[in-house]
């Protein structure tokens, strides 16, 4: 579980970020699950941008992400979801405590 302070500090890391995937009206499906999982085993943090034409509530497709992937979700703003999981090999971000 992430603190205040390292939600901070992750956000501001994110901000310049572009999103790399995004959701559509098929939703979540077991295959993006996989690719996110090795996106954020490369990257430790980025952004899913959730397109207009998405069924699914945009807090739900977070929490779907979320338990797929088991990351963190550091941040949803309007249709962004900002998620982090510490990598296990390449590992680049340093948090604070």
């Amino acid at each position: 579980m992430l603190t205040g302070k390292q939600k901070r500090f992750l956000r501001s890391k994110a901000h310049h970020l572009n999103p790399i995937f995004q959701v559509g009206k098929g939703g979540v499906n077991e295959n993006m699950i996989k690719q996110l999982s090795e996106a954020l085993e490369a990257r430790e943090l980025f952004k899913v941008s959730v397109l207009q034409n998405c069924e699914f509530e945009k807090e739900d497709v977070a929490k779907e992400i979320v338990k797929g992937t088991k990351a963190e979700l550091v941040q949803l703003i309007g249709s962004t979801i900002v998620l982090y999981k510490e990598s296990k090999e390449q590992k680049k971000l340093e948090l604070p405590n």
